[in-house]
């Protein structure tokens, strides 16, 4: 997360007012804006290796990836945010007829960066686990090859890990299988 944009309190809709017509995104929470930070080389290549590796495998099945841009509403935290990548299975639910906020999300992946990796860890994840239909929540790491797994198993987050270049990480809610291999595709040397 970054800096706050100010010190303002804003309503969610006047924040999303304010969103729809910016020109750079920013997150919100509980009142407050957060101007939002721009990606490395290699966050934007692990994004999309992640996406094209979904894409493929979700490809006639009840489900839709979205990458970067889909604003996603935890409700219950007062926040919106837009995580790396987003999964909804079943029917995609939006807060408006504007469908840039989404409702249900299955599966949030973020790639971690070192100026947002306490918040994606601490207080974001806080944010996502109030979403009831969040089923897992992936962190990938861009300096070497590993994802942590978050699973929901009623009210306990399961934490696993898919550690170097051979592993593999499967992914139960939306039936889906990431090779490190191919995560990390043009990232690191093997």
């Amino acid at each position: 997360m970054s800096a706050v944009l100010t010190q303002a309190h804003y309503t969610a809709e006047e924040y999303l007012t304010l969103e729809r017509g910016a020109s750079c995104k920013s997150e919100y929470h509980d009142g407050q804006i957060y101007a939002m930070t721009g990606a490395s080389r290699e966050h934007n290549l692990i994004t999309l290796n992640i996406a094209g590796e979904l894409r493929s495998q979700l490809k006639k099945r009840p489900c839709e990836a979205y990458v970067n841009d889909m604003r996603v509403k935890a409700a219950e935290a007062r926040s919106y945010h837009y995580p790396d990548i987003v999964v909804v299975c079943g029917t995609p639910q939006f807060e408006d007829a504007h469908v840039d906020t989404l409702l249900n999300p299955t599966l949030l992946i973020e790639v971690l960066s070192p100026s947002t990796e306490a918040y994606d860890r601490g207080g974001k994840f806080a944010h996502y686990r109030k979403i009831p239909t969040l089923r897992e929540y992936l962190l990938v790491a861009q300096d070497q090859p590993s994802i942590e797994r978050y699973v929901r198993q009623g009210d306990v987050w399961i934490l696993s890990e898919g550690v170097g270049l051979e592993a593999v990480v499967q992914l139960e809610s939306i039936d889906c299988v990431l090779s490190l291999r191919e995560v990390y595709d043009k990232i690191l040397d093997d």
